[in-house]
């Protein structure tokens, strides 16, 4: 049972953005300060949050309950109407790498949360993984 009113649960939620979250412009600043180029929510299947086209690079910067982080083991304290909206998320998620991988986009998922709390972790890892795909062209 939701302690909010339709209305109050109406409101919270729109004011949940999807583009320009806290995570992705850590993100981003940090992508700059290092001098990389990249292209925000790049408009191919699922638009990936950060895109580096030159190597098919393809960014996912998540948002832990959107994306079902531990979804397995929150499902029995939520209600219905979310169980079946991440259980949505997840088979697009899954759908969108599956399209994208097809057409040779190499894909690295990024939880919000890793990102705010060390946005410098997070950068190293997406540079390991820029190196790794660019040796491979």
């Amino acid at each position: 049972m939701d302690i909010k009113t339709k209305k109050q649960r109406s409101f919270n939620m729109s004011r949940v953005k999807s583009k320009n979250t806290k995570p992705e412009l850590l993100m981003f600043k940090v992508l700059k300060r290092h001098g990389l180029r990249f292209k925000k929510h790049y408009n191919i299947s699922g638009k990936p949050d950060i895109a580096f086209p030159e190597y098919k690079i393809a960014v996912f910067i998540n948002g832990e309950f959107w994306h079902g982080k531990s979804f397995n083991s929150i499902k029995a304290k939520i209600p219905a109407f979310w169980k079946e909206k991440i259980a949505i998320n997840l088979k697009r998620d899954r759908r969108v790498k599956y399209k994208l991988r097809l057409e040779g986009w190499h894909i690295i998922n990024f939880w919000g949360r890793k990102i705010v709390k060390d946005p410098d972790k997070s950068f190293r890892r997406l540079q390991k993984f820029l190196e790794k795909i660019k040796s491979l062209n």
